[in-house]
């Protein structure tokens, strides 16, 4: 095929999107901030420049057949000067709007009859006290804009303090969303993509275990879900790629009531965490499905290869184990040969995301089991049994 996407960002999932361009025949170039980033350390071409520098962008596409994102975070502006040069972009600016701003996405999904929390934009500290009152202090406070991974989500105690951190976030020029804080008893994920000439696809629901507003875990399929509710959201993400005009793959995360209800929690326009069992549990990855998405291929199948695929989150802990990085997953062979570890190249941090493990098996318990204790190890050098 010869053909070459320009990936804008150079973290894992522009990383992992590699070896499907391989097998696929897709040359990727990787506008990036440094040549030992977790991407550039393995894609054919890396240009060095800053995302939110239109000549930068403008350099890393250059012979391009189409570009597109491993974060949501490019200047919408440039992306649209970029269509209006002839570059395909996918997702689209107006899509891709839904995931950088969440007043934006609440307003868009909620005047589509789809489920969320009640929300008010937040512009002064007269909206949060009406806010307030309305859902009787039930808040969550969140930037609606640039924030990932628990970061720029409050939960104020009280109506004083509510108020303080509208004060100095306002102040500090952070765009405000308020949403009624929801009682869920799980968080579930449907992905699915879409083609520009619209075939879709979804994968199986899956359940997403958050720590500190981090994903530790992903279970595919949800355990105890009713085969006509997971129909019912891999048509809710369907209906959204349709609706909003999304390309690539898109990951709608829910979260499920006691009744079996859900609203939708936060959208992302990319190949997402929630997804990664899709590497070693799916007939097709979500990497191989984005780029045969932006590049309007048809999308490959979405059937899972066994019963449960798990995936469990290498979470940088509190100190880097004595025992090498290649000494940890020898260990965890020996005892675990079918986990599948997958690394992302990334210095150690605390509580950063170093790489995953995936684990197949007919049990869900099983599969949990083992993905969770040789995650462990792979962040400790022990068993946690030990």
């Amino acid at each position: 095929m010869n053909s070459v996407v320009a990936v804008i960002g150079d973290g894992q999932l522009a990383r992992m999107m590699q070896p499907a361009a391989v097998e696929l025949g897709i040359s990727l170039t990787v506008l990036g901030s440094s040549l030992d980033s977790s991407a550039a350390q393995s894609v054919q071409k890396t240009v060095l420049g800053d995302y939110t520098n239109l000549d930068d962008l403008r350099r890393a596409v250059s012979g391009a057949d189409a570009m597109t994102f491993d974060h949501e975070h490019v200047p919408n502006e440039h992306a649209e000067v970029l269509l209006g040069e002839g570059v395909i972009v996918e997702p689209r600016p107006h899509a891709l709007i839904y995931a950088q701003d969440k007043l934006a996405q609440r307003r868009k999904l909620a005047a589509l009859g789809v489920p969320v929390p009640e929300f008010a934009a937040i512009e002064n500290t007269a909206n949060i006290e009406d806010f307030w009152s309305r859902v009787d202090g039930n808040v969550c406070l969140k930037a609606a804009r640039g924030g990932y991974d628990g970061h720029g989500v409050w939960f104020p105690a009280s109506l004083a303090q509510a108020r303080e951190l509208v004060e100095k976030l306002l102040a500090d020029a952070v765009p405000l969303v308020a949403e009624r804080k929801v009682g869920f008893i799980r968080e579930l994920s449907v992905l699915v993509a879409r083609n520009r000439s619209g075939e879709i696809r979804a994968w199986e629901v899956t359940e997403s275990v958050q720590r500190d507003g981090i994903c530790v875990e992903a279970v595919a399929p949800a355990p105890n879900l009713p085969v006509q509710k997971s129909e019912e959201l891999q048509e809710l993400g369907a209906k959204i790629a349709r609706e909003l005009d999304v390309t690539g793959v898109m990951a709608v995360e829910l979260f499920q009531l006691a009744d079996g209800s859900v609203f939708v929690n936060e959208l992302a326009i990319r190949p997402h965490n929630t997804g990664h069992w899709t590497q070693n549990g799916s007939v097709t990855s979500q990497f191989e499905q984005h780029l045969r998405a932006v590049l309007d291929l048809p999308l490959g199948c979405t059937d899972m290869c066994g019963g449960y695929t798990v995936m469990a989150n290498i979470l940088g802990g509190p100190e880097i184990p004595a025992q090498g990085m290649k000494e940890r997953m020898s260990a965890v062979w020996e005892r675990f040969p079918q986990a599948k570890i997958h690394l992302y190249g990334k210095e150690y941090r605390p509580g950063r995301k170093l790489g995953h493990v995936n684990v197949t098996s007919a049990q869900e318990d099983e599969a949990r089991r083992v993905a969770k204790a040789a995650a462990h190890y792979m962040v400790h050098g022990a068993w946690a049994s030990a």
